[in-house]
């Protein structure tokens, strides 16, 4: 199923200006529990702004692909986020097999920042690029098999029709194992911390270093998209959105959304780094979660 023009411009304006409210809500909760004032909630709309605004600085030893990656990254960001539905209003495109679709689009997201950041030839950006795909090893793996449960689950291939009904008795362990990926996905705390300014342990923001202007606004808006379409998968993925009226529909997105980024800074605020060495025990947690979900989906169905 293909949507009109109409409905294409509506969902992208909604990703474009939405998603930037995130980081900043998140910010918010953190400075809440510091017991802080902290930054405005639309601060990231004004940095976006502004970085628009700036020239561009590239390394002399960068090539065309510097300025080419963070746009690949981004629109292949915007055709992920197309192909999720929205509760009842489904996809802008569906059809069957698009869950794999969007891992492809993911997959060629971290592509094309991995691909920027070794353009310039620095060893912090390298640094960053292994460990961030390091990390895609292990929570492509858990994002594939809580796919394969919601599939089995549903007994589809299409992403509307899996994410329209409960996954059942494997509710808890696939909301826990997606909300780790949530959290490796988007190099949040315990795994990343984006306000940290030590080099020798940044993963995403040690990729980002040289990049100036409009190529980082797009890496940063194209961030806060990412945490935006994972907070919804994780939400339609638990909850029966999809069976439901229009309005009730948008209010438990929007609150669904609303807790898990609540839940982001929360983690962000209370819980420290984890050593590099902890990590990968972390997202095969994750994994297993993920795959008990989809034992559960499969033992429910043969039963």
């Amino acid at each position: 199923m293909i949507a009109g023009g109409g409905a294409l411009i509506f969902r992208l304006v909604l990703w474009l200006m939405l998603a930037p409210l995130l980081p900043g809500i998140i910010n918010k909760v953190k400075a809440w529990v510091a017991g802080r004032r902290g930054p405005p909630v639309l601060q990231l709309y004004y940095d976006l702004a502004r970085l628009w605004q700036k020239s561009v600085v590239m390394s002399a030893l960068a090539s065309p692909g510097f300025i080419i990656g963070p746009a690949v990254a981004w629109v292949a960001l915007t055709g992920a986020a197309l192909l999720l539905p929205l509760g009842p209003a489904g996809a802008l495109f569906s059809f069957r097999g698009d869950f794999l679709l969007m891992i492809y689009l993911l997959a060629l997201s971290r592509f094309g920042t991995a691909w920027a950041a070794l353009e310039t030839g620095s060893a912090f950006e390298g640094m960053g690029a292994a460990r961030e795909v390091s990390y895609a090893v292990l929570t492509e793996a858990a994002v594939i098999t809580a796919i394969l449960s919601l599939s089995v689950h549903s007994g589809s291939t299409s992403l509307a029709t899996m994410l329209a009904p409960s996954v059942g008795a494997g509710v808890v362990l696939l909301a826990a194992g997606l909300f780790i990926v949530l959290l490796a996905e988007n190099c949040r705390v315990p795994f990343d911390d984006p306000n940290t300014h030590l080099e020798l342990t940044m993963v995403h923001e040690a990729m980002v270093l040289d990049h100036s202007g409009p190529p980082l606004a797009v890496i940063l808006h194209g961030a806060s998209m990412k945490l935006l379409f994972f907070a919804l998968l994780l939400t339609e993925a638990v909850l029966p959105v999809g069976n439901l009226a229009p309005m009730p529909a948008a209010g438990i997105l929007v609150a669904g959304v609303l807790a898990v980024t609540v839940g982001v800074g929360l983690v962000e605020s209370l819980l420290a780094r984890l050593a590099f060495r902890r990590v990968p025990l972390l997202l095969t947690t994750a994994f297993i979660l993920c795959l008990f979900a989809l034992l559960l989906a499969w033992k429910g169905g043969a039963a």
